[in-house]
C-alpha cells in the first residue's frame, strides 16, 4: 500500500471511532426488538456510517429481509473467500433481487496475499486459522474501515463462544449491532416459513449452516446444525469475532 493510500486509511478510521458514550447507546436502544433496533442504527444513529456483513448462509436470509424493511441501500458487504460453493453466490444474486437490496458489496482477498501465502490453494489442508485470516479476516477489515458501526448476524444459541454476545457490542474502535442475539432457531425458522423467504439451496442437500466449501461437510438430521463446520477440529469460529480484528 502506497504511504498516501495508507494515510487516507487511516483517515477513514479516525472518522470513524465511536464518539458517543456506549453506555447511552445501550440505555437508548438495548431494549428494542429486532425491527426497530436496525430502523435506529442504519437510519439514525449511524446513518451512511454502518454496514451489514453477511455471508449469504443459510439463517442469513431473515437479516437481510428486515434490512431490506428498513433501508434496502443499506452497504452489506459479502466476503467472497474465493473458497465459497458456487450455490452461494447464486443465492446472494437471487436475494439480493427478490429482497430489492441495492447496494451488495462483495469483497474478496487480496491477490498479492493470496500468491504469497496460498500459491497453490491448499492452505486450508494444512492450517485452517491461517486460511481464515488470509480470506475472512484481513480483507473484511478493510472493507470495514468505510464504517463505525457493523450488523452481525450472530445468535447466542450458536455456539457457546457466543452464548452472552448483547443487541449492541462494542469491539475495539467500532460498535457491533447483533439483532437477532436472542432468537432460537424454532423463531428462524417459523418466520422463512411464514413469509416465505427464499432458502439457501444447500440447506436441502443437508448443509443446515454454510462456509467455505473444503471446511463445509453435510450434517446427520438431528446432530447440531454447526457440526459440519470444521469437522473434527474443534474449532467453531473463523477469527472475524475474536478480539478486535475488525
Amino acid at each position: 500500500m502506497k504511504v498516501m493510500d495508507m494515510a487516507v486509511t487511516q483517515r477513514k478510521i479516525e472518522d470513524n471511532l465511536v464518539t458517543r458514550d456506549f453506555a447511552s447507546l445501550m440505555e437508548d436502544y438495548g431494549d428494542l426488538n429486532s425491527l426497530d433496533l436496525l430502523d435506529a442504527m442504519i437510519n439514525t444513529e449511524y446513518r451512511d456510517n454502518i454496514a451489514l456483513v453477511s455471508s449469504f448462509g443459510a439463517e442469513s436470509i431473515v437479516l437481510l429481509d428486515m434490512v431490506a424493511q428498513v433501508a434496502p441501500a443499506t452497504p452489506v458487504i459479502f466476503l467472497n473467500t474465493q473458497k465459497l460453493f458456487g450455490e452461494t453466490v447464486r443465492y446472494r444474486d437471487k436475494v439480493a433481487e427478490q429482497l430489492g437490496l441495492t447496494n451488495i458489496i462483495t469483497t474478496k482477498p487480496d491477490p498479492e496475499n493470496i500468491a504469497n501465502e496460498d500459491k497453490n490453494g491448499l492452505l486450508w489442508t494444512r492450517d485452517t486459522d491461517a486460511c481464515c485470516d488470509l480470506r475472512k479476516v484481513r480483507p473484511l477489515a478493510l472493507a470495514m474501515n468505510e464504517y463505525g458501526a457493523w450488523i452481525t448476524g450472530r445468535k447466542r444459541f450458536q455456539t457457546s463462544d457466543r452464548g452472552n454476545i448483547p443487541l449492541i457490542e462494542q469491539d475495539g474502535a467500532k460498535v457491533k449491532i447483533n439483532p437477532l442475539a436472542h432468537w432460537n432457531q424454532e423463531e428462524l425458522d417459523q418466520i422463512i416459513e411464514h413469509k416465505g423467504l427464499p432458502k439457501h439451496p444447500l440447506i436441502a442437500q443437508g448443509y443446515p449452516s454454510i462456509g467455505c466449501m473444503p471446511c463445509t461437510n453435510r450434517v446427520e438430521e438431528g446432530q447440531d446444525r454447526r457440526m459440519g463446520r470444521w469437522a473434527g477440529q474443534g474449532k467453531t469460529e473463523c477469527g472475524i469475532h475474536i478480539g478486535e480484528n475488525i
